[in-house]
This record gives C-alpha cells, sequence and structure tokens, in this order.
C-alpha cells in the first residue's frame, strides 16, 4: 500500500519496512498494535492531535506505552496550555482516522513534537496514515522526514 507517508520516504531516500497487520476496531491502542506487529510499546509511537490556546493544532508523537504531558508540551509549543483534539475532530484537521493519524507526508503542516525517547532506540514504528499497517525506521529517518521539535514531552501512564 503506498501512502503519502511511504511516497515521502522513498522520495528522500529514508530506509524503511512496512509492516502489515490485522487491526482490531474494538482496540486501537498503541500497545495493541505493538502487540500485533512484535515490537516492544515503548518503540511504536503514536501521533496525537493537539490544540494549543495560543498556536493552535500540533502533532505530539510518544511512546505508545506512555501518556502525553500535556504541560511540557505547553512549555515546548509556547502555549499556556494545550488539550488533545476530541476524537469528532481528528479527521476534519488531520484527514485521517484514530488509528492512522501520522506526521509523515501529512496532508496539513501542523507543527511536530517528538518525545525526546525516540533517539533512545535503533528503530521505532510510526503510522503511515491507515489502519492496519505501520513503517519501521530510524528516529534519525523520521527525524530527517518530519522535522520535529524533539523534547520531554511524554509521561508514565500511571502519573
Amino acid at each position: 500500500m503506498k501512502t503519502n507517508a511511504v511516497r515521502l520516504l522513498e522520495t528522500l531516500g529514508i530506509a524503511h519496512r512496512l509492516v502489515e497487520y490485522r487491526p482490531d476496531p474494538d482496540n486501537l491502542s498503541a500497545e495493541n498494535v505493538a502487540a500485533r506487529i512484535g515490537m516492544p510499546p515503548e518503540q511504536v509511537f503514536k501521533t496525537l492531535v493537539v490544540r494549543g490556546d495560543r498556536n493552535g493544532v500540533c502533532l505530539a508523537v510518544i511512546p505508545g506505552n506512555a501518556g502525553l504531558d500535556l504541560k511540557a508540551l505547553a512549555r515546548l509549543t509556547g502555549d499556556r496550555r494545550v488539550e488533545l483534539v476530541p476524537l469528532k475532530d481528528v479527521r476534519p484537521l488531520t484527514g485521517y482516522l484514530r488509528g492512522g493519524v501520522t506526521a509523515l507526508g501529512a496532508r496539513r503542516g501542523y507543527p511536530v513534537f517528538l518525545d525526546e525517547s525516540a533517539g533512545l532506540f535503533d528503530e521505532i514504528a510510526v503510522s503511515v496514515g491507515a489502519r492496519g499497517l505501520q513503517v519501521v525506521l530510524s528516529p534519525a529517518g523520521y527525524i530527517a522526514a518530519v522535522k520535529p521539535v524533539i523534547g520531554a514531552i511524554s509521561r508514565d501512564k500511571g502519573c
């Protein structure tokens, strides 16, 4: 399957591999995706749509086993506060369904913020804009393609 994300990676010459899996419409969590593709959840990054009070919509890319630290993201974006966009607004804002949101080849040029933990791994997985398909690539390749701001924006889910 060729998505905008795959086309972008090919155009940029960034090494990657696609991993297909059968999505569970009742459980689109990154942890479930990680189990289905055989990777640890901390290496499967999810893309969240967030809105700041000053700078508007952005994308936050964090490990699948973590939660978003809203205060840390707000500091990084220059907003006083940020909040997750309601699920009903994700598709109108991004063109993607939940479980398929990606910053790679995104249709709209929202700023992207990547959790610094991505740099701990040789490879990470992210959605390519469709449920049931992930791309595995080096963090450096992802950074080259997306040009995110990098910072500590995730927290343990228990916090």
